[in-house]
This record gives C-alpha cells, structure tokens and sequence, in this order.
C-alpha cells in the first residue's frame, strides 16, 4: 500500500476519535454508547499506525488476506453495538409502557375525582335552593 494510503487510514481514526471525543464532551453520546466507537476508531488508528501488526495478527488468527480480518472486525464492532441498542431499546420499551399504564391510571382517577366533585357541587347547590 501506498504511503498516501496509510495516512489516510490514520487520518480517518484520528476524525473518528475526535468526533467520538467531542460527542462525548457536548453530551450527544453517552459513555456506554462510545465505549464501542473508541474501541474501533482506537483499533485503526494502531492499525494505521503500525500496518504490519494487522498482517500479524491475520496470521495469527488464520487469515488468509489482512483486510477481511479488517472486515470482521468491523462487522463485530457493529453486531455489538447493534446488541447493545437493542437490550437498550428493550428497556425503554418497557419503561414507556409502565409509563403510559401509570398515565392511564391518573388519568382514570381524575375523571373519578371530577365526577365526585361535581356531584358534591351540585348536592351542595340542591341544599342551597331549598
């Protein structure tokens, strides 16, 4: 690969840290959220850094070409996060529907109160007129 090749895979990881990084600042994303994304943009920044760990740990894993190994492990980061989203968005699910049963609930007990309190008012009035 060329050396303009290279620099641009640092450069990438180094944006995709920064965005992660300042996301994280500006309390857009969440630290849970970012663990994954630090791991990945962390991963290719070493990756672009010291290409030749990527050929090693190819080898090591039994990888014939270094680039799907690359897309594998982007592929995981991504099923992680996927996962994650999904357990997250299985408990808000849950916490909205709790919500809505507390809010249906309230809204059954101040129709309740109304109709009691205008059978008072008109009880009261049909006491005044006699």
């Amino acid at each position: 690969m060329s050396v303009a090749t290279y620099i641009l895979g640092i450069v990438a990881a180094l944006i995709t840290l920064g965005v992660v990084v300042e996301s994280l600042r500006r309390h857009h994303l969440r630290e849970r959220h970012a663990i994954w994304w630090l791991f990945a943009g962390t991963l290719a920044l070493v990756v672009g850094i010291f290409p030749d760990l990527l050929g090693w740990a190819a080898s090591v894993v039994g990888v014939t070409v270094p680039t799907n190994l690359v897309f594998f492990v982007s592929i995981a980061v991504l099923f992680l996060v996927s996962i994650q989203h999904s357990g997250e968005l299985t408990e808000l699910e849950s916490e909205t529907r709790t919500l809505a049963e507390s809010v249906a609930l309230q809204d059954l007990r101040i129709t309740e109160l109304e109709k009691a309190l205008a059978e008072a008012r008109q009880a009261l009035e049909s006491r005044r007129n006699q």
